[in-house]
């Protein structure tokens, strides 16, 4: 995890579902109020199983994801926790 002016990067590709959900649950967990986003490194050259599975667990109903958006490349997903 690291972390850099409201942004916290997790990186988990080569990860599987659950063990990429329990680093992102971890990472959620120690975000404080100055964090905005959640930046999720998962990939994209072995598929879209991680970046369909943020959608899934985090695109409705969680009450701390406002928002779900593609990153700055296919391989990135940013959780959006609050508005600037």
């Amino acid at each position: 995890m690291r972390t850099q002016a409201g942004f916290v990067t997790v990186d988990v590709h080569g990860k599987t579902k659950a063990q990429a959900k329990v680093a992102i649950e971890a990472a959620l967990r120690r975000c404080d109020a100055s964090v905005y986003r959640l930046r999720i490194i998962h990939g994209f050259n072995r598929g879209t199983e991680l970046r369909t599975m943020l959608h899934a667990e985090y695109g409705g109903g969680d009450t701390r994801i406002r928002q779900v958006l593609a990153g700055e490349n296919p391989g990135i997903t940013e959780l959006v926790l609050r508005e600037l």
